[in-house]
């Protein structure tokens, strides 16, 4: 069956690459789970390890889809098909692109469920829901949302529509437009509220637990939870950056702004960790919190404060962008694959794209009321408990992402030739040695330790 050609789109410039890529990797891993992390694993000590890990781990590895997505100018499965036809390579390799796509269906129909919290506690926060709230109100607050699968099913769905509305537009009129407004909007509501934290009282106290290192804090796990989280937050194995690279002109130099994208996903990071901790440590609340940090925690906070209402509005709109931006980029690989490889236009592929997502989400958004108890690999001991979302959870996280990343870092460094990648990447001679120790070495090991341990 013969398809019609669809013209490859480009990135209107540098900026507005790189603005997109930071939009994908800063999400709810930068505003929720980086917080939570540091202060499970001790603070300071975390952070540097989680530092140590993203330069050497997840640079080195954006790079590399970069760089496929570049010379493939497809979606990633096509790019993947291409380069090993030319190179004359396994066809084996093609599932990168195939598992890449597949992760970022997976988790997108989840994480818009989450991103639905986020809505949903705007509007609780307008209505000034969380004023003069004790501890277990708030949990309460929390549950009954959980529980409840036509609010849960209302939130999920005006995500996705906002998601579909973005991605509808294209490059230049969705992607481009989404990184280029909502990047900047975040910025300024992350530094306001920084501003806010520094009057609580608590700022120098949240600043020392988040950059004084004790390393007698540091565990096993806590390394293992940075290594994974620098893999992660930078949303590799997941299709997204292989399609992002593939919109990328000869003249934007790959390894420049890998950095910058790495530096810029890294100290948003570290503002909302400034951000919040000051707020917790100010209301006697636990760093230590665990993922209810965001939604059971902080609420607890603003309820109490003056002016609460307004800073939990400006908090959870932060958490709506940060999830928002990333949304956009989860759903950009599969409907580049769909506009490819059909005959549907880009609004055609972006709404059957979205649709497909929407529905797959209604299975994470009933796991937390009516198929609580369903576990459908309950039968063996391992995933014994784990609802649909848990699965999904476990299988993208654990499973599809270290591997395609692994699959990734191992095909550059040691499937494709010295001088390509040199040509490619335009580094000094120091820098690409570097590179290449890198990502032929340690991103590998690095990834195998996240994956054995994660099993």
């Amino acid at each position: 069956m013969s398809y019609k050609s669809h013209s490859h789109a480009q990135w209107s410039s540098r900026m507005a690459f790189v603005l997109a890529a930071v939009g994908s990797s800063v999400g709810l891993g930068n505003i929720w789970k980086f917080p939570y992390m540091t202060g499970e694993s001790g603070g300071g000590a975390f952070v540097l390890v989680y530092l140590i890990c993203i330069f050497l781990v997840g640079l080195p590895m954006l790079m590399s889809e970069w760089l496929l997505g570049r010379l493939g100018q497809k979606n990633p499965i096509s790019t993947m098909g291409d380069i090993t036809r030319r190179l004359k390579r396994s066809r084996a390799w093609v599932l990168i692109g195939v598992a890449g796509i597949l992760g970022a269906y997976l988790i997108l129909s989840f994480y818009s469920v989450i991103g639905g919290w986020a809505l949903a506690y705007i509007q609780m926060a307008v209505v000034d829901t969380f004023s003069g709230l004790d501890n277990d109100s708030v949990g309460t607050l929390f549950g009954n949302l959980l529980a409840s699968p036509v609010e849960l099913l209302l939130w999920h769905s005006l995500f996705m529509i906002m998601t579909i509305g973005v991605v509808v537009g294209g490059v230049a009129g969705g992607l481009e437009r989404a990184a280029k407004t909502l990047m900047p909007a975040l910025a300024v509501l992350l530094v306001l509220l920084v501003g806010y934290a520094a009057t609580t009282g608590a700022f120098a106290e949240g600043a020392a637990y988040l950059f004084t290192p004790d390393f007698s804090k540091i565990t096993r796990d806590g390394i293992l939870a940075a290594l994974g989280h620098a893999f992660f937050t930078l949303s590799l194995g997941m299709g997204i950056m292989m399609a992002y690279g593939s919109y990328l002109s000869d003249d934007v130099n790959i390894g420049r702004s890998a950095l910058i994208v790495v530096v810029m996903d890294t100290v948003i990071a570290l503002l909302a960790g400034l951000a919040i901790f000051p707020i917790v440590f100010a209301n006697g609340l636990d760093a230590a919190a665990g993922p209810g940090l965001i939604f059971q925690t902080l609420p607890l906070a603003f309820g109490n404060m003056a002016g609460g209402w307004l800073f939990g509005l400006l908090f959870f709109v932060l958490l709506v962008f940060a999830a928002w931006t990333s949304a956009i980029s989860l759903l950009e690989p599969l409907v580049e694959w769909i506009e490819e490889r059909s005959p549907l236009s880009r609004v055609g592929s972006t709404i059957v794209a979205g649709l497909a997502t929407w529905a797959l989400g209604l299975a994470t958004v009933l796991s937390f009321n009516i198929w609580g108890d369903f576990a459908p690999l309950g039968m063996f001991d391992k995933f014994a408990g784990m609802t649909i979302f848990d699965l999904l959870d476990y299988v993208t996280s654990k499973l599809l992402l270290p591997l395609t990343g692994l699959a990734t870092v191992l095909f550059v460094g040691w499937f494709m030739g010295r001088d390509e990648l040199r040509s490619q990447l335009n580094m000094s001679d120091g820098a690409f040695a570097l590179w290449r120790v890198a990502v032929r070495f340690i991103a590998p090991i690095g990834v195998v330790i996240v994956f054995v341990s994660s099993l």
